[in-house]
């Protein structure tokens, strides 16, 4: 029977204290990770506080991490739950202790948490490159299922329309109408929690449309840089729900005023190849591809696409 490590300590829940270990652990495994593929020339950056920050405090109970008899960090894993929705990411294991067990025991911790939340949904994210990994995660019960595919789209300086934003509104009737749709369009989803994070750090906005007054669709964003030092220059969608094409086009060109009116260079949107319309309509509207990822799901625990035209896109990254 397999065991873990006798000097692994955990999980303990990680704090805003932790960031700096963290932060180094991130980038001294992903760059490894990196190397490992052939990629040696990238060095990964440290990420901002700030998103850090909305990590941890998004995953709170979730938020694990194991030391070693020293103390030091080996491992972490940010586990996530919004709804029935439940995801793991970033994880990360210190280079010089991967291959003994460590990692398989940091992802079943994370699996068994949000089995025991009551998590529909369970899943992570990974590089399709990355050979290894999907054959660790393999191992540990997870199958490959779609990718999601990172779009992005210059932000075109033109005059800027006026769009619905949650943080304009009143904004405890305005949450409720998310919601509300969510669940309309994808029964158990729901992102509130994840929206109301997002105002109070002040890390992003929610960009609503509307069809004869009724709400037909939202998008999350952030537009906190991700690595540390660099600048505000991106509007990153992390959640969006629309009722249906054509409130998914509405939504693209109001993210596309609010990047521009918060003076940001691009509109970012993670999208899921199982939304096979979604990811024409963002080709057709001028997005390009810059990244992918390959969504890997428990198969008791499998994602369930919206009945009808409904389209659902959530980030399973921070």
């Amino acid at each position: 029977m397999w065991r873990p490590e006798r000097s692994l300590h955990g999980p303990d829940r990680a704090t805003v204290r932790d960031i700096e270990p963290l932060n180094r652990l991130f980038t001294e495994a992903f760059t490894d990770r990196y190397a490992r593929d052939g990629l040696t020339g990238v060095r990964v950056p440290p990420l901002s506080t700030a998103v850090w920050r909305y990590a941890i405090e998004d995953a709170g109970e979730g938020a694990m991490l194991w030391r070693d008899a020293d103390g030091m960090l080996v491992a972490f894993n940010m586990v996530h739950r919004s709804g029935h929705e439940g995801w793991m990411g970033p994880i990360a294991v210190r280079p010089d202790r991967q291959g003994g067990g460590v990692g398989r025991a940091a992802v079943q911790a994370g699996i068994d948490w949000l089995r025991a939340q009551g998590a529909a949904v369970i899943g992570l994210e990974t590089m399709p490159r990355t050979v290894d990994n999907i054959g660790f995660y393999s191992r540990l019960g997870l199958v490959p299922a779609h990718l999601t595919v990172t779009m992005v789209r210059d932000a075109v300086r033109q005059p800027v329309r006026e769009t619905e934003r949650l943080s304009r509104g009143s904004t405890g009737p305005l949450v409720k109408e998310c919601a509300t749709l969510a669940r309309r369009v994808a029964p158990g989803t729901d992102f509130t929690a994840q929206v109301l994070l997002t105002l109070e750090l002040a890390a992003g906005d929610v960009t609503l449309v509307r069809e004869g007054g009724e709400l037909s669709g939202f998008a999350l964003w952030h537009s906190l840089p991700l690595a540390a030092g660099r600048p505000r220059d991106e509007l990153r969608v992390l959640k969006l729900v629309a009722r249906d094409l054509r409130a998914l086009e509405a939504l693209v060109e109001g993210l596309q005023a609010d990047a521009v009116g918060e003076r940001l260079r691009r509109v970012a949107i993670r999208c899921q190849t199982a939304h096979t319309g979604a990811y024409l309509l963002l080709v057709a509207r001028g997005f390009r591809v810059h990244w992918t990822d390959l969504r890997m799901t428990l198969p008791t625990h499998a994602e369930v696409a919206p009945a009808g035209e409904g389209v659902v896109l959530s980030n399973w990254e921070i």
